[in-house]
C-alpha cells in the first residue's frame, strides 16, 4: 500500500467515525460544518507528510534533441512546477539536452531552416506538476542546456517554480516568460544583438541581470510589486528606464515587464 493510500484512508475513517458518533447522539456538534476546516487540516498534514517524510522518487529522464542542421529554432517550454535550470551548455549538433524530473513530452517540427520544438511536463505527472510536494521526492526538477550557436526564440511558461534562467551564452532574439507563484533569476543574453523580451508574473519574485556591455530599455507595469532598478545604468524618463547608449549599442534588450504581487529587481 502506498503512503498516499494509507494517509487518505485514515482521513476517511476519521470523518466516517465522526459522522457515526454524531448520528447516534454521542457527539453534539454539527459534523457537516466541520468538513471544510477538516479538509484544510488534512491537506496541510498531507503537505507536511510529503515534505518531512518524503515519497517515491520522481522518475528522471535524460533526453537530447538534435539540431539536425537547423539555422535557428523556436523553443517552447511548459514546466508547471518544481525547479527549472536553463543555460547554454548544449554541445555541437544538439539543440537541447538535459535531465527531466517527472519525464518529458516533446514535439519537434521542421519549418525550412527553423526547428520548432515544444517541451512539456507529461500529463501523467498530474497532480505533481501543480503541487510537486505531494509525496513525490525530488519534484519535477529540470536541468536543460540549449545551443548557443544559433538564434533562438524562447517561450517559457512556469507555475509554482524556482527558475534559474542563465541566457548569457545564448543568442536569444525573442523571449517570452510567463510565471505564477515563483522565484525567477534571469540573466539576459550577453551577445545576441537585439533581444526583445516580455515578462508576465503573478505573485512572484523576479531578479533580472543585464550583462555588462548590454544596453537596455525597460517598461514596467506593476500592481502591488516592489520595483528596484539600477538607475545608474538605466536612468528613468517617464515610465521608461533606458541606457544612455541604447540606440547605438551592438547588444541591447527591449524589455517589457508586467507583474502583480511580489518584487522585480533589475541590475
Amino acid at each position: 500500500m502506498s503512503k498516499s493510500n494509507l494517509f487518505w484512508g485514515l482521513i476517511l475513517v476519521l470523518l466516517g467515525t465522526l459522522l457515526l458518533l454524531n448520528s447516534v447522539g454521542l457527539l453534539s456538534v454539527d459534523v457537516w460544518s466541520l468538513i471544510g476546516p477538516l479538509a484544510l487540516i488534512a491537506f496541510g498534514l498531507w503537505v507536511l507528510w510529503g515534505v518531512f517524510l518524503g515519497g517515491p522518487s520522481a522518475e528522471t529522464e535524460e533526453a537530447t534533441i538534435p539540431l539536425e542542421g537547423a539555422g535557428r529554432a523556436r523553443v517552447r517550454i511548459r514546466h508547471g512546477a518544481g525547479r527549472l535550470h536553463v543555460d547554454g551548455s548544449a554541445g555541437p549538433g544538439e539543440l537541447a539536452t538535459g535531465t527531466f524530473g517527472g519525464g518529458l513530452d516533446h514535439r519537434v517540427r521542421r519549418e525550412g531552416d527553423t526547428l520548432d520544438v515544444e517541451m512539456r511536463t507529461p500529463l501523467h505527472s498530474f497532480p505533481f506538476f501543480m503541487m510537486p510536494w505531494w509525496g513525490l521526492r525530488g519534484g519535477l526538477d529540470w536541468s536543460l542546456g540549449l545551443n548557443g550557436e544559433i538564434p533562438l526564440s524562447l517561450d517559457l511558461e512556469t507555475g509554482a517554480s524556482d527558475a534559474q534562467l542563465d541566457l548569457a551564452e545564448l543568442r536569444v532574439t525573442d523571449l517570452q516568460l510567463q510565471t505564477g507563484a515563483s522565484a525567477t533569476r534571469l540573466t539576459l543574453p550577453a551577445s545576441a544583438g537585439h533581444t526583445r523580451a516580455e515578462i508576465h508574473s503573478g505573485a512572484a519574485s523576479v531578479s533580472i541581470r543585464v550583462p555588462e556591455g548590454v544596453a537596455a530599455r525597460m517598461r514596467i507595469k506593476s500592481g502591488l510589486a516592489g520595483i528596484t532598478v539600477d538607475r545608474s545604468r538605466f536612468p528613468r524618463t517617464g515610465d521608461t528606464y533606458q541606457s544612455a547608449d541604447y540606440d547605438t549599442a551592438p547588444n541591447r534588450v527591449d524589455l517589457d515587464i508586467e507583474t502583480g504581487v511580489g518584487s522585480v529587481d533589475v541590475r
